[in-house]
């Protein structure tokens, strides 16, 4: 069972997709008919909306999520009204999300659940972490790389990512792309006391001092960066990003005088949308960059398959991916 005794060395998995369509949902019932029967108990919960059987994007049909007993799950209140299982209901939050309350459930009999989830990082950190509670030995997050998302799959202690046709037609830029994400996926944690102090920050651009001291830098985006360049370093080179960083912050950072002792901290590896190369260059110049949260990649899976109907040679894309990635590659139709 090719990484499934990896999956039960971790208390928390996410599945993402490095674009939609690159089977995610199909990764997620492979290791959920893999795990039905060894004893462990699950949880499932997701970032966005999971389980319809019609992508909303490019209106083709979606696997759907199929559950058996005994799963623990986390959904709103409107998706699980729309459940098709038995299930008993656990826990219901004060805290509502645009789609109502989550609903904490544990399924009695086979069916077929659609998923929102937690609207954000530290909450899906905190869900994960209520799960013992529920004697629950690994929680999987159905997860997204989005910017769109506050929500963010890096939480979890170990990932799965999906890749394939949908990323491009091209299999060397398939695997340029998909090497670039795992590179970012590998960038260290921030060794730090401030972590979850940091992870509450909801906006703007602060510095932490030599004495752990958090400051405002009172710039409330990075896409208001020009002309307070003046402002970064008054309080040291040590800066934390709460939102999304682009090209020109990188840019804009790379050409101050201080590059080289600058340490830029981001919330993980999913807030970063940047050009391979504007990276490299940032790297290169002596900047570094760092996590709050970070994960352990333990696998990659591959659609050859696009949403157009093309398809790649699977024994091929596998074989160069994974010789590429240093890292177990799988098409999960072949296992």
């Amino acid at each position: 069972m090719p990484f499934i005794d990896e999956i039960i060395k971790y208390k928390s998995l996410s599945i993402v997709g490095l674009e939609k369509n690159t089977g995610k949902t199909e990764c997620l019932n492979y290791v959920l008919r893999r795990l039905e029967g060894s004893g462990r108990r699950l949880a499932l919960t997701s970032i966005g909306i999971d389980g319809e059987r019609i992508d909303q994007v490019t209106h083709t049909g979606k696997p759907e999520i199929d559950l058996y007993e005994n799963i623990v799950f986390i959904t709103s209140e409107t998706h699980y009204r729309q459940k098709r299982l038995d299930s008993e209901i656990l826990d219901i939050t004060t805290r509502r999300t645009p789609l109502g309350r989550l609903v904490t459930a544990r399924s009695l009999a086979r069916g077929k659940v659609m998923f929102s989830g937690p609207s954000d990082t530290l909450w899906l950190k905190t869900i994960i972490e209520n799960m013992a509670a529920y004697k629950v030995d690994t929680t999987i997050v159905d997860g997204a790389l989005s910017r769109l998302s506050p929500g963010s799959p890096a939480v979890t202690e170990c990932m799965i990512l999906n890749t394939g046709a949908a990323v491009s037609a091209n299999i060397p830029k398939l695997v340029s792309r998909t090497r670039f994400v795992y590179n970012l996926i590998k960038i260290p944690a921030f060794q730090s006391c401030l972590t979850d102090k940091l992870l509450a920050l909801e906006k703007g651009i602060w510095a932490i001092d030599n004495n752990n001291q958090i400051h405002d830098l009172q710039i409330p985006s990075v896409f208001l960066l020009k002309g307070h360049e003046e402002q970064l370093f008054r309080f040291g080179t040590t800066l934390y990003v709460t939102g999304a960083v682009s090209d020109k912050m990188l840019d804009l950072l790379r050409m101050q005088k201080a590059i080289r002792d600058t340490v830029l901290v981001i919330r993980d590896f999913t807030r970063l949308f940047v050009k391979p190369e504007t990276f490299r260059a940032f790297i290169h110049s002596g900047g570094q960059i760092r996590v709050l949260v970070n994960t352990t990649l333990i696998a990659v899976c591959v659609n050859p398959v696009s949403p157009e109907g093309y398809v790649l040679n699977s024994s091929e894309l596998c074989s160069i991916l994974a010789e590429t990635l240093q890292i177990p590659v799988y098409d999960i139709k072949k296992l």
